[in-house]
């Protein structure tokens, strides 16, 4: 997809309270430090969403419009355990709260560091979105960070962990997968009657 423009649309960090926009929304959703913010700033090949190496940086939800037809949402990191148990407590509420209520989401990117896989989290989320009957698919970031034949293997592994939903490969240092990765969310967008998904 061609970006001509992206614009940061508002912010959220109370339950209801969110951006009254127009555009379907797809949103991401990701461990810390998992690479989400890297993902984003490569799909839109511009730094707009804030990358760190401290984790827990993301505290609300964050709202960027693409090209006035469609809205990126970039949820807080879970799992950051050094953050205070009712901080973690009002992240979870607000991210439910948005899964659950937002008129306007497509679906849901679950990203994942390759090497690390899934985790109590991420089941969770997805056995949560998929209660709500929300769209959603798995990222596996940093793949440039294994060879070929383990990125397969690791790929394989991670496909037995997910019960074989959707995968799909990204890294955001060299672009693999990028195309791959739009082509998946613009269908989340398309008329229900048109959502064929493929994945290689």
């Amino acid at each position: 997809m061609k970006i001509s423009s992206v614009e940061f649309a508002g912010a959220a960090m109370q339950p209801g309270r969110y951006p009254r926009l127009s555009q379907p929304e797809i949103a991401f959703a990701g461990r810390s430090n998992v690479g989400k913010s890297s993902l984003i700033n490569r799909l839109l090949n511009r730094k707009i969403a804030r990358t760190s190496q401290t984790p827990g940086r993301t505290r609300q939800l964050n709202f960027f419009t693409i090209n006035q037809v469609l809205t990126f949402v970039d949820l807080p990191g879970y799992g950051y355990a050094k953050v205070a148990k009712s901080e973690r407590t009002a992240w979870q509420r607000l991210i439910e709260d948005y899964l659950i209520h937002a008129p306007n989401l497509c679906g849901v990117v679950i990203i994942l560091d390759i090497r690390r896989g899934p985790e109590e989290e991420e089941a969770a989320l997805a056995d949560f979105l998929a209660y709500h009957n929300r769209p959603f698919f798995f990222v596996a970031t940093k793949c440039d960070k294994l060879k070929r034949n383990q990125r397969e293997k690791q790929r394989q592994i991670l496909m037995r962990q997910i019960d074989g939903e959707p995968l799909l490969l990204f890294s955001a240092r060299d672009g693999r997968g990028t195309d791959t990765l739009w082509q998946a969310m613009l269908t989340l967008t398309a008329p229900k009657s048109k959502r064929i998904l493929q994945y290689t």
